[in-house]
């Protein structure tokens, strides 16, 4: 191609100016068709865009912190123990958890222990009838201590291997019932939980606005007439998860506490509020029943008046509260986007081109 030729057509699409052909067709059929069409897309942007997934909206996950207070005496009578007061430090096992604590409600005690020689408690692979059935220096996972290598009187009837342990051995058997703790079920508890929404620069605690000193100092959680009250009593609790507060401490179990956050920051702030659920979380199968509830040992150290180290050993069952705060924050987006079709009539542009039905229906060329 020459270069003038080359040159011309450049300039001749450089300078050339396009409109479209708008091509109205004045039809019943078509233009009902047409309507449909767009009222089922806004439908579908109003309807499931906007209104059941909110599109339209921002979200955030929860941050959370939890602390817990748990208060109340308890009061036993046993052979072992005498008379005794419990109060908080005694079955708060450990003092603080995070998002946890644990409530002593059962126990077995094991009194004046000292590290010395014993018969090994009469189990399957620690039975003898002579020094040949004990190795010294043995020890087994499910023993009590090391073998000395000797082979002696446990009772009238029972011969086991002795060994170097922590004596009298615990006697593993049942706990009591009704549990040694039955009063453990009016303790209660305060739950502080603080929440923040950090995409949103969003803080709030369960403790709300209007709760003061003294209304704290008296409320009990309630669903229907104190339902803000962050102070829950335990055997409220697990009675909400349809369990029975006596049964479960015997063996003691898992309680989940679960404290819901859902936040739409486009209303007022006082609407955000937490909601508290209650279910026990550990298998309660009554046909397999092996190994059930929440059991753990712990022992507490003197000197007797000889200068020997003694203890009390002590098996406690009871029931650990998991806090688990869930949530989410809603908001309308800063900024919406709304795509809209206008038509502009460029009257002395556009080219109209009219279709009739009957020019429809005869298949003519408009």
């Amino acid at each position: 191609m020459a270069p003038k030729g080359c040159c011309a057509s450049i300039c001749q699409c450089f300078f050339e100016y396009s409109t479209p052909k708008i091509l109205i067709i004045r039809s019943f059929k078509v233009g009902t068709l047409n309507r449909i069409t767009q009222a089922l897309v806004i439908a579908y942007v109003i309807g499931y865009v906007c209104v059941l997934n909110k599109g339209y909206q921002d979200t955030d996950a929860v941050l959370s912190s939890v602390t817990t207070k748990v208060k109340g005496i308890a009061l036993t009578n046993t052979s072992d123990l005498g008379l005794r007061i419990w109060d908080v430090a005694d079955y708060i096992i450990p003092p603080q958890e995070e998002s946890s604590f644990f409530v002593l409600t059962n126990l077995l005690i094991t009194l004046n222990q000292t590290q010395s020689h014993c018969p090994e408690v009469p189990k399957t692979g620690f039975d003898c009838t002579s020094d040949r059935d004990c190795k010294a220096g043995s020890r087994d996972t499910r023993g009590n201590g090391v073998q000395t290598g000797k082979c002696v009187r446990y009772s009238a009837v029972d011969k086991t291997c002795e060994v170097l342990a922590w004596c009298p051995l615990e006697l593993d058997k049942e706990p009591p019932n009704p549990p040694m703790l039955a009063d453990a079920e009016n303790f209660t508890v305060l739950i502080k939980n603080s929440i923040r929404y950090p995409k949103f620069n969003f803080n709030k605690r369960n403790i709300l606005p209007y709760v003061n000193k003294t209304y704290l100092e008296q409320c009990v959680f309630n669903r229907i007439t104190d339902p803000d009250c962050p102070i829950f009593r335990l055997k409220d609790m697990v009675t909400e998860a349809n369990e029975d507060f006596q049964t479960m401490a015997v063996h003691g179990g898992v309680m989940g506490v679960q404290i819901r956050w859902e936040c739409d920051l486009d209303m007022p702030s006082s609407w955000c509020v937490p909601r508290y659920t209650f279910r026990r979380l550990d298998n309660k199968d009554p046909v397999n029943n092996v190994a059930p509830g929440y059991n753990f040992r712990f022992a507490k150290y003197y000197k007797n008046g000889n200068n020997e180290e003694t203890r009390t050993l002590i098996k406690g069952f009871g029931i650990r509260f998991d806090v688990m705060v869930f949530g989410q924050v809603t908001v309308v987006c800063d900024w919406i986007v709304l795509t809209c079709m206008t038509k502009k009539n460029i009257y002395n542009e556009q080219k109209y081109s009219y279709v009739d039905d009957f020019q429809l229906l005869s298949n003519e060329t408009p």
